[in-house]
């Protein structure tokens, strides 16, 4: 992660000023998105990993990452995440970056993208957030020999709106014979597992993110919420509750943020890369079921009522936990690792993280 704390509090700034939750949740329609996406597309994180040289910010991958867990501790309910990720692709292809709202595709393991013989796409992908909101679809295309990615402008698919737990766009992407803008090759030693595993590290620092503040807000309300004369952060099952909270919390921010180190500072470590992001997905994963059941029960009924803000970070967890894969297909994924490098190497590959 970033240690770069101006771009920290920059970035928290916008958010704090134009994407406050108890704002957005009063808020009487979505004029705020526009104003929102404008701060940050001036500000250029919405470009952070395009080089300077495609028109972007060139900033480190830790920035961007550092970008990624401010936007979870807001729970921002635009695609920024997704647009980061989608101008790291075509910067990879050397395909140039177009402004605006970007979504990525796939996002499910089991949906694909293919290219026909005259070169247009097809396929149909499913639970992609935020594609009826983007001006341009990115796609990660595996093939026998390579990985391609394909810039395609989101008029030319047809796009069936639906909404996730949180309310926000989780779609369904028709390409039948689309053209594409332009498909290139990924380049260097990035395959189609890279862009899955990208994904994954993204989704699981915005649950950490996210879990840090359902800690703050159960702890809050704990202190404050008085029944039988005294606050009830002074009963000892409801301490018990935010220590197991806290210790989810921690330790979904420990794994995804060795996670994004690694991508960050050991990029030719293919197999490091992948114990850590698949990891830190299973991880994050588990951490939202317990701590979002346990922020519900330390706030009772008030955490489930439209005008208290703890939906806003519950619902968009439930959410981020299946996107790029769930725990359970990741741990298929990593047991099918370890049983093939036999028993002797899951010591040295656990010692040397």
């Amino acid at each position: 992660m970033s240690d770069d704390n101006l771009l920290i509090d920059a970035t928290t700034k916008i958010f704090e000023d134009l994407c406050d939750p108890q704002n957005i949740n009063a808020a009487k329609d979505d004029s705020w998105k526009q104003l929102l996406w404008n701060a940050l597309e001036e500000s250029g994180l919405t470009s952070a990993w395009v080089p300077e040289e495609f028109g972007g910010a060139g900033a480190s991958i830790s920035d961007g990452f550092s970008i990624i867990e401010v936007a979870g501790k807001f729970a921002v309910p635009i695609a920024l995440p997704e647009t980061l990720l989608g101008g790291w692709l075509l910067s990879n292809a050397n395909i140039s970056v177009p402004k605006g709202i970007m979504a990525v595709a796939p996002t499910r393991p089991r949906d694909k993208v293919t290219i026909h013989s005259n070169g247009t796409l097809y396929g149909q992908v499913r639970g992609v957030p935020f594609a009826s909101e983007a001006d341009h679809i990115v796609a990660a295309i595996e093939d026998a020999v390579s990985t391609k990615v394909a810039l395609v402008a989101k008029n030319n698919c047809e796009i069936k709106s639906f909404s996730g737990l949180s309310g926000d766009p989780r779609d369904t992407i028709l390409f039948d014979n689309v053209d594409a803008i332009s498909i290139q090759e990924l380049e260097g030693d990035l395959s189609y597992r890279s862009v899955k595993l990208m994904g994954a590290t993204i989704r699981s620092l915005q649950i950490g993110g996210a879990l840090m503040a359902i800690l703050e807000l159960a702890t809050e309300h704990a202190k404050t919420r008085v029944a039988f004369e005294k606050p009830i952060a002074k009963f000892q099952a409801v301490q018990h509750n935010l220590a197991k909270l806290a210790n989810e919390t921690a330790a979904a921010v420990a794994v995804a943020n060795s996670a994004a180190d690694t991508l960050a500072n050991s990029p030719d470590n293919e197999q490091a890369i992948f114990f850590e992001a698949s990891s830190a997905k299973i991880r994050t994963g588990e951490a939202v079921g317990e701590g979002t059941a346990i922020a519900h029960q330390v706030l009772g009924a008030i955490g489930f009522t439209e005008e208290h803000i703890l939906h806003r970070f519950t619902q968009r967890l439930w959410d981020w936990r299946d996107d790029f894969g769930n725990e359970s297909e990741w741990a298929v994924e990593l047991g099918a690792l370890i049983a093939e490098n036999g028993p002797d190497e899951l010591w040295p590959l656990l010692t040397t993280r």
